[in-house]
């Protein structure tokens, strides 16, 4: 019987354990460090080049007191004429006199009130439009949900060609097509509003639990029955959230796509600014400002109650 001596394992010292730590994270901190530099200095060209294409560092001509021109940088040239639009638009407002300079500022309150409520009848019904489209189309368009490829294929291109096209050049299709008036306004809301709500809910949509759709499933459930009862009380509260602030920013498009003939107050932007009726023009901010003020509180106490419903049940 032959006994050998067992020779124990080698181990690395605690000494070196600790100094090829040191080691390995003096390398990933240097490698980070390098990357940050090339980024940084990647961004900095970037903002440099976009900048000057931008028209940034252009110099422009400008009129001084004595009638001369001088060449300067075109940004403090261009403020000073930016605060002389402003103080333009600022109406006189005395206190002796302070209501009849409210109705001198606001002398066309009656024709701005009947255009602000079709501006925001043009945001109610162009909204509805993109809800029911971004709606139906947001299940096909997520990942998780979608039927097949195809299907998720067409609805993601027709959900990024609607909302690619501005509310603007979808206004001047339509005026085209229907005339001025309203109806181009909604059809052009209704087509852009579909497209964001559509991408916004099908990303809700891919962020569910799939275990109700599963048990649906295995219940004997179609598609659209786990659609019905496995997704939409889990996105109903994000749908109400999301749709309140399009319904905000649609009022705001609404009151811009009247420029080009698509109903509400854009028709007075164009014709202030035509004229020059530069008082008009901030009465008319005035008017859709404290709109969306306004829309914006009620939103927000109206989505609370919903989530807190949604919480409750």
């Amino acid at each position: 019987m032959t006994l050998t001596a067992e020779i124990p394992s080698q181990r690395p010292a605690p000494i070196d354990r600790f100094h090829t730590f040191e080691q390995d994270f003096a390398s990933k901190r240097q490698r980070s460090k390098r990357a940050w530099i090339i980024g940084s200095v990647l961004f900095l060209g970037l903002f440099a080049l976009t900048s000057w294409m931008g028209d940034f560092f252009k110099y422009t001509q400008v009129s001084l007191p004595d009638g001369s021109r001088e060449w300067r940088w075109i940004i403090p040239a261009g403020i000073p004429r930016l605060g002389e639009y402003i103080s333009l638009t600022i109406p006189t407002l005395r206190w002796n006199s302070l209501g009849s300079d409210f109705a001198e500022w606001f002398w066309r309150w009656q024709i701005w009130g009947w255009l602000l409520l079709e501006t925001l009848l043009i945001a109610f019904v162009g909204t509805v439009l993109g809800v029911i489209g971004g709606f139906v189309l947001s299940f096909p368009a997520a990942r998780n949900l979608s039927p097949n490829k195809w299907v998720l294929w067409a609805a993601r291109r027709y959900l990024e060609i609607a909302r690619t096209v501005p509310e603007l050049v979808w206004a001047l299709i339509f005026v085209f097509c229907f005339s001025v008036g309203p109806l181009a306004g909604v059809l052009a809301i209704g087509l852009h509003a579909t497209g964001a709500l559509g991408k916004l809910y099908s990303e809700v949509n891919e962020n569910i639990d799939m275990r109700p759709l599963e048990g649906v499933k295995a219940s004997g459930g179609t598609w659209f029955d786990q659609i019905r009862f496995g997704a939409v009380p889990q996105v109903l509260p994000n749908i109400v959230s999301y749709t309140l602030l399009r319904f905000e920013i649609n009022v705001r498009s609404s009151s811009i796509i009247g420029y080009v003939g698509a109903g509400g107050l854009g028709q007075e932007f164009r014709t202030a600014m035509s004229f020059q009726e530069y008082a008009d023009l901030s009465a008319l901010f005035v008017i859709i400002f404290v709109t969306v003020v306004i829309i914006d509180y009620g939103s927000e106490k109206l989505r609370h109650r919903v989530i807190g419903m949604e919480a409750q049940s």
